[in-house]
């Protein structure tokens, strides 16, 4: 991966992770091999993670400020080229040392249907080191950006960031399940990404009861990624749901925190909700098109974003309404839209999904339809 050669960003930084620090090996294959056996690994990328990471060096890529205050790492030859990699590619932020255990060390495995098996190394002694961090790096920042699965270890800089008056983004994956940990989390942030199983597979209620448990925990933004389905994000009454197109996947890996770091791209550069879903979604539907985390230009991703369907709903009585689909207009219309992503496809080189049947295109009209 060639590294972002850009002046080093204004301080304060606008975004700040806050979590662990890891190197990470991801490797694409074309099928995980049977137990006891071996694969051709068809190609390797080296990153930082987890996501808070991710999402910093990602944001890098699209000449957004952006720190980091993670965990120590090992004071060893791993460790070492870590920190020097946040700093060749302009991540502020202090790197702390320590010999008290080795650097870890994360290997992702990614096949050609997309799915990734990850091994990782998280010890309680590692993530307690995220207790002494230095949070001074979040006075002037816009954002805090924050992992459920640090567990207790985050809320001190959530607490923090509140303090400082600085908006706190927490991606609370499967989280928001445990009563506990949603009440928890929901108090000190205004964003939340969440996602489930259920609504990723198409289940329209787990959908809807998610959004709805999210607006009623008191998040300000609830954001429900739905992987190949694209995301529904609510902000008060406004719920703008963003579908992706089908492409053929390569590498999934981080794939959710590139939503993550598109969502934030768009809150940073003041952008509405529906840009800063249909750009998050854009952005992790290419990102998934190839192995590594090397980003599309933001060009490249708003001429894509600007062709996804969108619906726009209302959240009311309890209960949701479409109130208006986009793109969703008459037939002729929409078939030159289609043809216009197929040839958007072609030009960024990025195969599109072979359809195994017939899709018509009905004809359509503004619906008011309750969920």
């Amino acid at each position: 991966m060639k590294l972002y050669n850009i002046p080093m960003a204004k301080s304060p930084p606008e975004y700040v992770g806050f979590g662990m620090l890891t190197p990470v090996e991801i490797m694409v294959l074309e099928k995980l091999p049977k137990h006891n056996t071996g694969a051709i690994v068809t190609e390797v990328n080296e990153f930082v993670f987890d996501d808070a990471a991710i999402v910093a060096c990602l944001l890098r890529q699209w000449d957004v400020s952006a720190g980091m205050i993670g965990t120590a790492v090992g004071d060893d030859l791993r460790g070492r080229a870590l920190a020097k990699r946040l700093k060749d590619w302009g991540v502020q932020g202090k790197v702390r040392f320590t010999k008290e255990y080795k650097t870890p060390l994360e290997v992702n495995v990614s096949d050609r249907k997309g799915a990734r098996t990850y091994f990782w190394q998280r010890t309680p002694q590692i993530l307690s080191t995220l207790d002494t961090a230095d949070l001074s790096l979040l006075r002037g920042s816009k954002i805090l950006y924050t992992d459920w699965y640090d567990g207790d270890h985050v809320l001190r800089a959530m607490d923090e960031a509140n303090r400082l008056k600085v908006p706190v983004f927490v991606n609370l994956e499967h989280g928001h399940r445990d009563p506990d940990v949603l009440k928890q989390f929901a108090k000190r942030a205004m964003f939340c990404q969440a996602v489930t199983d259920a609504a990723q597979l198409g289940g329209k209620r787990a959908l809807i009861g998610t959004a709805r448990k999210l607006l009623k925990s008191g998040i300000k933004t609830a954001i429900i990624t739905l992987a190949k389905g694209g995301c529904l994000v609510a902000q008060g009454n406004e719920i703008v749901r963003v579908f992706a197109p089908q492409v053929k996947a390569v590498d999934a890996c981080g794939a959710g925190a590139t939503f993550s770091a598109g969502f934030i791209h768009g809150y940073l550069k003041g952008w509405n909700l529906e840009q800063s879903a249909r750009f998050a979604t854009a952005a992790a539907t290419l990102k998934v098109t190839r192995a590594g985390l090397q980003m599309f230009p933001v060009g490249q991703i708003m001429e894509f974003a600007d062709r996804l369907r969108v619906e726009h709903w209302a959240f009311r009585n309890n209960r949701f309404e479409i109130i208006e689909r986009i793109l969703d207009i008459p037939r002729r219309v929409a078939v030159q839209g289609k043809r216009a992503q197929r040839k958007l496809l072609r030009e960024l080189r990025i195969p599109e999904k072979n359809e195994s049947r017939r899709v018509e295109n009905p004809q359509v009209r503004v619906k008011r339809k309750t969920i």
